[in-house]
């Protein structure tokens, strides 16, 4: 049944082969020869098989372990450097017509507040938003045949992208909507989102229609399936994800490589981006109702051998997660962070009142974005707001030729100075702006090019002066 170049769902992540290759990491959780072998491949930097990580994964070997955490590590600083992409989500309704037991969304869920943003309601917030430093954001929405259509979304995100306020403005809109037609696709393809974003939930199909009893997503075939026809579409990037708690973790880890390796090899070029979201306590949801949650030293694994597995892949993690959580994170392989984050449908630009509850989960880092960024250059991480790829046409396999090349970095680490000096100018305090100077001092004599710092040297004292939105 197992075929990776199959375009149905269980062929390409097939049961049967997820079983065997869990069997297979336990037999062999102690074979020193073979976890040896396997990390030898993995210092290529090249990439694993799904089940070449799942022996990592499974590994008992203390020294061995270290071994994978400090690779991912390595891995990570030459393929992302020191560079934390910086976004929001911008949550634009909750209504939904699915079942799902795990979201407070779901249809039966009559008590949460239901909201949907207007045209006018969606600029106060782009403007709170911008005001805060962001130029990235993740849209979400329910699924909702008549109070989300397609419509709905693709005005919202003309509206985001015609709101310039003072010095701000949203460069770039990911887009996590529900699984939709090619044709729909084309149209977020045409009116230029960046990345399409869907999680999975889980790839055991069985655990998968349990937790979907009713609405659309319930169709499992055609929910796996859905970045094929993004791909078709027209849209190069895309982000894979699954929600860690639901199902047992080895078993989704297993699934979500096979769900990459599939895009590699079908349509040409795996996921942009691996999100690792964990079950959160939500308006009529509590994890311990689910039985497979994970520590967090189990959750610190996954994201190492992620890392390893498909080292050009950018890696998210949310505010769901705790402050202490995200920063070993940070280390063994997350690119991209939230900061600031509201997940309610409204809340930038007035705080959202208790009793009008409409988050679909509870924010663990609940600090400012700007604390976030100073928390990140102490750290000697350069917060970065670049949107340029993107802009400029580098997306898909073009984007991943330059990453696996290490040409990127005559790319990425001018831009991500360029918009961290934006933001100082524009939006930090005092102690943020003189921490990222100093810092700005430091990496831009990392850049490689001599040409390209004697450049970024000149556009950083422009912006400076008023100047904005300059990018390699």
């Amino acid at each position: 049944m197992y075929n990776v170049m199959s375009p149905k769902a269980e062929e390409f992540i097939s049961h049967e082969e997820i079983i065997e290759t869990l069997a297979y990491a336990k037999k062999n959780k102690k074979n020193l020869e073979l976890i040896e072998e396997i990390l030898k491949k993995a210092r290529l930097k090249k990439g694993l098989s799904h089940r070449e990580a799942a022996v990592l994964l499974e590994c008992e070997i203390n020294e061995k372990n270290e071994e994978i955490f400090q690779l991912a590590k390595e891995i990570k600083e030459d393929f992302y450097g020191n560079r934390i992409v910086m976004f929001a989500p911008l949550y634009l309704s909750n209504y939904c017509v699915n079942g799902c037991v795990y979201c407070p969304y779901h249809l039966q869920n009559t008590h949460i507040a239901r909201k949907k943003l207007s045209q006018d309601e969606i600029r106060n917030e782009v403007i709170a938003l911008q005001d805060l430093g962001h130029k990235r954001l993740a849209l979400e929405a329910g699924e909702h045949p008549t109070e989300n259509p397609i419509e709905y979304i693709l005005e919202s995100i003309e509206t985001i992208y015609s709101i310039k306020h003072k010095n701000g403005a949203i460069r770039r809109v990911n887009v996590n909507i529900a699984a939709t037609s090619v044709e729909d696709y084309r149209k977020l393809r045409d009116i230029g989102i960046g990345t399409y974003i869907l999680f999975q939930e889980t790839y055991n199909k069985e655990s998968y229609q349990a937790l979907h009893p009713s609405g659309p997503k319930s169709d499992y075939a055609y929910h796996t399936e859905a970045m094929d026809r993004a791909m078709e579409g027209g849209i190069d990037d895309v982000g894979l994800g699954v929600l860690f708690g639901l199902n047992l973790y080895r078993y989704d880890f297993v699934g979500l490589l096979m769900h990459a390796e599939h895009l590699e090899s079908y349509k040409g070029v795996g996921p942009h981006t691996i999100s690792v979201p964990r079950l959160r306590k939500a308006d009529d949801i509590d994890p311990d109702d689910f039985d497979n949650g994970i520590d967090d030293k189990t959750f610190e694994k996954i994201v190492a051998c992620l890392r390893i597995t498909v080292p050009y892949t950018g890696m998210i993690v949310s505010t769901r997660e705790s402050q202490k959580c995200r920063e070993r994170l940070l280390k063994l392989g997350v690119s991209q962070l939230s900061g600031g984050s509201k997940t309610s449908v409204g809340g930038y630009a007035e705080p959202e009142l208790e009793e009008e509850n409409s988050q679909q989960f509870d924010v663990s880092d609940t600090r400012t974005l700007d604390e976030v960024i100073d928390w990140l250059i102490s750290m000697g991480h350069i917060p970065s707001f670049c949107t340029a790829c993107y802009r400029e046409g580098r997306t898909g396999d073009r984007f991943m030729s330059l990453l696996k090349s290490g040409q990127i970095a005559n790319c990425c680490q001018p831009n991500a100075l360029m918009t961290l000096k934006e933001y100082l100018v524009d939006y930090a305090s005092e102690e943020t702006k003189e921490k990222g100077e100093q810092l700005i001092l430091k990496e831009i004599e990392k850049v490689p090019s001599e040409k390209v710092k004697a450049i970024v040297k000149e556009n950083l004292v422009k912006i400076s002066q008023g100047k904005r939105d300059f990018r390699f």
